[in-house]
């Protein structure tokens, strides 16, 4: 449990704080973004789609990348996560969603942040290695976002295709080897497969890259 305690608690707390309000900023800043793809002629669903895959990749992507260096434990960053995706479910629930990045048809945003957040969680306290804890949020905010970007690009609507997945490969392979050498490179071509699966409309690709890169990661902590 020592693990969890942060050793510069204030430090921490300010950091993580400014960059929750960067996050709340960049939400508001892709709502203009929206507005301007609909004036250029994209189809509603392919701005909102567009504006989710940048949220991904400028917040949690930079926070993660930043976290190593930033905290001294995991559980800040974790309990902001959670903090955000319970601030992201309201919207669903009350049934006014911030329509700019926010859809009906599911709440994968929410368990962006969850997966993030508890795989962060999870593989630092195991692994007691920050570097190895953002490799999953690395996966979901950069990989999984240039599949989407890909096929939305290609296709112009949410789908699956090995396409997307091939971009994908590209980004969490290098990353995966970069922080962990082979069996990074193993988890990022491995969740880049998983990728595809999804069980609607609460279990998504977010939370299976998570889970599945988080298992590869501590089976080779444990065994080698």
């Amino acid at each position: 449990m020592s693990r969890l305690v942060p050793t510069n608690l204030l430090f921490e707390l300010l950091w993580a704080s400014a960059l929750f309000v960067y996050i709340l900023a960049l939400l508001k800043l892709t709502k203009r973004l929206y507005d301007l793809m609909i004036s250029r002629g994209l189809k509603v669903n392919v701005a909102v789609y567009y504006n989710r895959k940048i949220i991904h990749m400028a917040a949690g992507g930079l926070v993660a990348a930043l976290a190593p260096s930033i905290f001294t434990s995991p559980l800040i960053p974790c309990i902001f996560a959670l903090v955000l995706a319970l601030m992201l479910y309201i919207p669903h629930r009350k049934r006014k969603l911030l329509s700019w990045f926010q859809t009906d048809e599911n709440m994968y945003e929410v368990n962006f942040c969850i997966a993030w957040g508890l795989s962060l969680l999870v593989l630092w306290i195991l692994t007691d290695n920050p570097l190895l804890a953002i490799i999953p949020p690395l996966f979901i905010s950069f990989g999984d976002a240039i599949t989407g970007i890909i096929r939305n690009s290609v296709y112009g609507r949410r789908t699956k295709s090995w396409l997307g997945n091939i971009g994908m490969v590209a980004i969490t392979v290098p990353v995966g080897w970069y922080l962990a050498g082979y069996t990074g490179a193993i988890a990022g071509f491995i969740s880049s497969i998983v990728e595809r699966l999804e069980f609607p409309p609460y279990f998504d690709d977010n939370l299976l890259i998570a889970l599945v890169s988080s298992l590869v990661l501590i089976t080779a902590h444990v065994l080698f």
